[in-house]
């Protein structure tokens, strides 16, 4: 019994093409003049931001010290703050059933139809080219002002963000598992729920709560176009010349921020995600 000799031979690699100095000169040539068009385009004027130093001065002399007045105005900006995190807690859970849906039929590894795959992912691009705050003016001629009209838009924004970045997170995984289970016979739907959903619930949960902290932030903008919280009461107190509320308002908003950021940094930390 003779003993074959196996050697692995090595894949040659690759190759690259390399950017020749002319093309490299071009390149570099390129960005600069688009940089420059850009300038111009949106008016930076190093000039007119010294000049304008007087008023940044008067801002700065209106907005310090912040007012702490209890009655007038922390008590009312604590309750508008838990307002901005209810809009964007409630906004990023509802969002999960319609993220999931369209995770799953605008991934490559659970859907092998190409119509519905394309017209998910168009679905996806619209939602997320779509802006939240023109989401929140829509709804809330809708609606009304208040806080169910920033929900809504954040449930509508969220599923098509969120939904991409799941979609796409199923897409990179190991694909011997599916491709095996789709030899066997399965279906679609039983590769995403014993495979693929199995194996991007740590991803899924990253990004969910990341998506979480983005929406709270975002909340606080929605409020300025009347979607209630504390952005309503920022952009109230701008409108009266009340810069001092303004500042108090907007240290209510960091420590919220921070908040959210190191809750989920946690979550996150204890899930391994």
């Amino acid at each position: 019994m003779t003993t074959l000799d196996v050697r692995r031979l090595e894949v040659p690699p690759h190759p690259r093409r390399r950017m020749g100095p002319i093309g490299g000169a071009a390149l570099v040539l390129g960005l600069i003049a688009v940089h420059i068009w850009a300038v111009e385009e949106t008016d930076v004027s190093a000039t007119a931001l010294i000049s304008g130093w007087q008023g940044i001065t008067s801002f700065l002399s209106s907005a310090f010290p912040p007012d702490f007045s209890w009655t007038t105005v922390v008590q009312p900006g604590i309750e508008a703050c838990l307002v901005t995190l209810a809009i964007g807690l409630v906004g990023t859970t509802f969002s999960i059933p319609f993220s999931i849906l369209f995770a799953v039929l605008g991934s490559r590894s659970t859907n092998r139809n190409p119509f519905v795959y394309q017209a998910v992912r168009a679905v996806m691009s619209f939602l997320r080219a779509v802006p939240d705050i023109v989401f929140a003016l829509i709804f809330v001629t809708a609606v009304g002002l208040g806080p169910f009209a920033g929900v809504l838009a954040i449930i509508l924004h969220n599923t098509g963000v969120m939904a991409k970045l799941w979609s796409e997170a199923m897409e990179e995984i190991d694909q011997g598992p599916i491709d095996a289970l789709r030899v066997a016979g399965a279906s679609s739907t039983q590769v995403a729920i014993h495979v693929v959903l199995p194996t991007v619930v740590p991803q899924f949960v990253g990004l969910l709560l990341y998506r979480l902290d983005v929406n709270v932030r975002s909340s606080l903008v929605l409020g300025l176009v009347g979607a209630g919280g504390i952005g309503f009461l920022i952009n109230q107190s701008i409108s009266l010349f009340r810069f001092d509320e303004m500042m108090t308002y907007i240290l209510m908003v960091l420590v919220l921020v921070v908040a959210v950021d190191l809750l989920s940094g946690a979550v996150r930390k204890r899930l391994g995600a």
